[in-house]
């Protein structure tokens, strides 16, 4: 029996050290965690349990049998995370570079299979060269499979990946379909082909981080939602973003202790506004008041900064923050923020995670290349996402909100459920200036009749009365207030319920 143990022991060794202590070190080099090591530090101690530790790959073209690792390039398993269940896979390598086999993929399947049986989150830590070429076709099938598993754990299953190192090639396909994707600076790259195929095809001459770094994909493609200096701090920042995330889509978002009175006043927003119209502020400020602890996840930070996009808490209890920022480009919504913000909220919708919106938006950002890339149906999927959601949806209007950008953010006709306005708010088809250009164009060429029909236009129209009077604002609040109102409004909309019409699915305007 004794023998039989000291074996298990020496085997569990030998599939602990992957590639090898060489293969370890050059990986410690690069500034880079070994898989084990990564999932060690995500996890709760002493947490997880490891599946498929002695699997080996059964390829035997070009020599493969004669090198075979336990493992076979990829660690799958399970653990928690501040208590709560989560299934992890980490790309070793250390091991044939961390390549996909068909073996490889079917761990990942395995432990997909599980969360979706489960009910829990599947975390992704990706540090790999691709599919492994020795194996052809079996690895684009392993690759397949982990696809369409993706596809079916979709609205399911909160999905994260986190970009450790090179991600190339077919092992982009199955980041780019889960919900989030984290990278790590300097480190890590994404692309489909590398600089060396670009180079071959296109005769453009680029490096892996200017192809495909974290700045890349964190500020102009938008594949990635946030990156970080490390491996040890990417991972840290990990385990605050799963306390966010409910389990599964039946699951309710999670609640933790607060202390922080959701009677609290916040006499500071009472002048965030400033008196003139076209002077911004800073919308993250008012976030940063009004939630739980100042404790805000955003997402996309670097990416459409116009809109921000991201989580908080309130009473405990997770909510999705959307909100124009006045601070860029006077936080009109154009393209790229459509995009980011629609992608947020039809998550928060998917997992029960109300939305809190704060508006200040002069419009749509009006131009020629805006109309030719589609801003049209860029901005109808963020009407179409909004009006969709069935969550408890809180609607705060600070100053702005003119045109159909009014009726796209959250508005009362989108199905929100409370919306209030400031006393500063502005709501209209558009600013006064051009306004009163269209409606007494006769009056252009004399400057006081102009200055006089302005003024009529901002007291008639730039305030938040109007919108009061027929029922679209619920209630003109205190801005120092606005805690405690947004608090309240989701306590009672806690139990909300909405069926809308049977359907296989939607088809939002991709």
């Amino acid at each position: 029996m004794k023998d039989v143990l000291r074996e298990l022991e020496r085997r569990r060794a030998e599939a602990r050290l992957g590639g090898g202590q060489k293969r370890i070190d050059a990986q410690h080099a690069r500034g880079k965690l070994t898989a084990r090591e990564r999932i060690d530090l995500l996890l709760d101690e002493g947490s997880f349990e490891e599946f498929d530790m002695f699997v080996e790959h059964r390829n035997t073209d070009f020599g493969a049998d004669k090198n075979r690792i336990p493992g076979d390039g990829v660690v799958t398993g399970w653990g928690t995370i501040s208590g709560r269940l989560v299934y992890v896979y980490a790309k070793d390598f250390t091991v044939f570079g961390g390549s996909l086999s068909e073996t490889h993929a079917q761990k990942i399947v395995k432990i997909q299979e599980l969360a979706l049986r489960m009910g829990a989150p599947v975390i992704g830590l990706l540090d790999a060269g691709g599919a492994r070429i020795q194996e052809g076709v079996a690895s684009l099938a392993g690759y397949g499979e982990v696809f369409q598993r993706n596809v079916l754990a979709s609205g399911v299953i909160p999905q994260i990946s986190v970009i450790m190192g090179p991600c190339a090639g077919g092992d982009v396909y199955s980041p780019a379909m889960t919900d989030f994707i984290f990278m790590v600076r300097d480190t890590s790259y994404m692309f489909i082909t590398g600089p060396d195929v670009v180079r071959t095809v296109t005769q453009e001459v680029v490096t892996p981080e200017e192809l495909g770094g974290a700045k890349v994909h964190t500020s102009k493609s938008s594949v990635a939602d946030g990156a970080y200096e490390n491996d040890v701090i990417a991972l840290q920042q990990m385990r605050r973003f799963f306390d966010f995330l409910p389990l599964n889509n039946r699951a309710q978002p999670p609640e933790r202790p607060s202390f922080d009175s959701y009677e609290r006043d916040e006499p500071s927003l009472d002048t965030l506004v400033p008196e003139n119209p076209n002077k911004p502020y800073d919308m993250k400020e008012l976030i940063l008041k009004v939630v739980d602890e100042g404790d805000f996840f955003e997402t996309q930070e670097n990416f459409a900064r116009n809109i921000i996009t991201g989580f908080a808490r309130m009473e405990g209890s997770t909510v999705g923050i959307v909100a124009n920022q006045p601070m860029v480009l006077a936080g009109v919504l154009d393209n790229d923020a459509s995009r980011k913000a629609a992608r947020f909220v039809r998550f928060c919708d998917c997992f029960n995670i109300p939305i809190v919106t704060f508006v200040d938006v002069p419009g749509f950002l009006p131009g020629v290349a805006q109309e030719h890339t589609g801003i049209i149906k860029h901005g109808a999927k963020l009407l179409f996402a909004f009006t969709e959601a069935t969550v408890p949806k809180v609607t705060v209007i600070t100053r702005k909100a003119y045109g159909g950008a009014y009726d796209v953010m959250a508005s009362k006709h989108m199905r929100a459920d409370v919306n209030y306005a400031w006393p500063t708010a502005q709501i209209a088809v558009m600013g006064a200036k051009g306004a009163v250009e269209i409606i007494f164009r006769q009056d252009i060429g004399e400057p006081e009749k102009i200055a006089a029909r302005t003024k009529e236009y901002e007291d008639r129209f730039l305030n938040p009365f109007i919108a009061a009077q027929r029922g679209y604002i619920d209630e003109v609040i205190m801005p120092s207030r606005t805690r405690w109102r947004v608090a309240r409004a989701l306590r009672m909309l806690k139990n909300k319920q909405v069926s809308n019409p049977w359907k296989k699915h939607d088809n939002i305007p991709l």
